[in-house]
């Protein structure tokens, strides 16, 4: 941890939280992640006045060319303004540089395909990553998307694509990383096959079995994530996906017949 805490002043004006301190981390990368990670939380909203030079060096321990330089990367990153002479104020978030899929786009089969493709590069190494990286409360939340979906599989509600998308996402949370998240994030439903193309309808499968073994699937990558088992955790995220990019593969060479 930093070695000191918010000084009691601070503590109504400015929460951000004591950081971890790691070896192959530089205080300044410390300073500018505690600060990013409160800025896209929304603790300090735009236009909010980040804490000043003194008392950032105060609760986080470190020098002033530190915060400075800090500062620096939030600026040259447009997090933030410096007003000289008043201080340093939080920016709105640039969005026309940000990263966009146009999920408008993914109308066909072969744009399902694509996106899975996609995914298994993904979502392989975030299962990895979630099972070295995951807390116990985020097992729950896995857990808890599991226990949704297979009941909505069991009374047959129709809208299990949300249960399914959460746990998908929940893994991607787990991995400390905030990009894979927001990638499956702006995705959105479209990660599901299901939601474009009926492909347990073109695959000759019964839905109710098909999203059984699907469970069965997911199961099997809580599981290695439960037990901290990185490599079984990409084995099973990647025979998840790579068994969605069979059946519509199959799927599509019914539908299109060479010859």
């Amino acid at each position: 941890m930093f070695p000191h805490p918010f000084h009691d002043a601070m503590s109504m004006t400015s929460p951000l939280p004591a950081r971890p301190r790691r070896k192959s981390r530089s205080l300044t990368e410390e300073v500018v992640s505690a600060l990013s990670e409160q800025i896209r939380s929304g603790t300090f909203r735009p236009g909010d006045k980040l804490p000043t030079e003194s008392a950032i060096m105060e609760s986080l321990g470190v020098s002033r060319t530190v915060v400075r330089e800090a500062i620096s990367r939030l600026q040259a990153g447009q997090l933030v303004e410096t007003r000289h002479g008043i201080g340093t104020f939080v920016l709105e978030a640039p969005r026309e540089n940000s990263l966009q899929v146009d999920t408008n786009s993914i109308l066909t089969m072969l744009d399902v395909m694509a996106i899975l493709e996609l995914r298994i590069s993904l979502e392989t190494e975030a299962a990895g990553l979630a099972a070295n990286r995951r807390t116990d409360t985020q097992l729950k939340l896995m857990r808890q998307a599991l226990d949704d979906f297979e009941m909505h599989v069991r009374q047959r509600t129709g809208n299990a694509v949300t249960a399914d998308v959460a746990f998908h996402l929940q893994v991607a949370s787990a991995t400390g990383n905030r990009y894979f998240h927001d990638i499956l994030e702006q995705l959105g439903n479209t990660i599901i096959p299901r939601t474009r193309v009926n492909s347990a309808a073109l695959a000759d499968d019964d839905q109710v079995s098909y999203l059984n073994r699907v469970n069965r699937e997911h199961e099997d990558i809580y599981n290695a994530i439960a037990r901290r088992d990185p490599e079984a955790a990409r084995a099973a995220m990647r025979t998840h996906l790579t068994n969605s990019r069979e059946r519509l593969r199959r799927a599509q060479e019914s539908a299109n017949p060479q010859g």
